[in-house]
């Protein structure tokens, strides 16, 4: 007489422990299909395709933290590029000078205002000379805010006669700024000076 009821009372909790079992693995299911479908569209969000001579390429996006130290480089030697590469001709002094303002604060103004009131612009113009530079290296701390940078290069001032090569050692910091066209890296350069430019050696040609 007892053993009916204690058999319906036993398939009782084994179909509510069954049932509260399948909640909880549906619950499980539901949170893991939740988290790919997340990952998968981020995954999809960062998925970039460029057109490039007719081609597609396909690239993905990263965080700019990810590659601060690239960017900051880059910009940097985009920089003392624009600075220090000059041609005996007024417009291309001035196409290369005005770029690099841009990615730089007023101390690169007032070393460009130097150099003109010195008369080197005019110099290079009247001498025929054309002036090179090579980054050798450049280092970026991105510990402290603004970034510290040291960069080490070398220009060639070429002559008609001669090759003069001088050492160029400089430094500065940088602080974020808003991308744009002038500036894609998003970077200004500030307090910038050169530590040294001398000569060291020159060769005949």
């Amino acid at each position: 007489m007892f053993k009916k009821p204690k058999a319906i009372d036993t398939a009782f909790q084994l179909v509510r422990t069954f049932c509260f079992g399948l909640m909880i693995l549906s619950v499980v299911l539901a949170g893991f299909a939740l988290e790919m479908s997340f990952h998968m569209v981020s995954k999809a969000e960062s998925r970039i395709f460029i057109l490039a001579n007719g081609k597609v390429l396909e690239a993905y996006a990263g965080d700019r933290k990810d590659n601060i130290e690239v960017e900051a480089r880059d910009h940097i030697k985009a920089f003392h590029m624009d600075f220090f590469s000059l041609d005996p001709d007024d417009k291309v002094i001035r196409a290369n000078i005005s770029r690099a303002l841009y990615l730089a604060d007023w101390s690169a103004k007032k070393q460009y205002d130097n150099l003109k009131e010195s008369g080197y612009y005019t110099n290079l113009i009247t001498a025929n000379i054309s002036q090179q530079i090579e980054v050798d290296s450049i280092a970026v701390s991105t510990k402290d805010y603004p970034y510290y940078f040291h960069c080490v290069a070398h220009e060639k001032l070429i002559r008609t006669t001669s090759i003069v090569t001088r050492n160029l050692i400089t430094e500065g910091w940088l602080r974020n700024v808003a991308r744009s066209d002038n500036n894609p890296h998003g970077f200004l350069i500030e307090k910038w000076m050169i530590l040294d430019n001398r000569d060291m050696k020159t060769e005949n040609r």
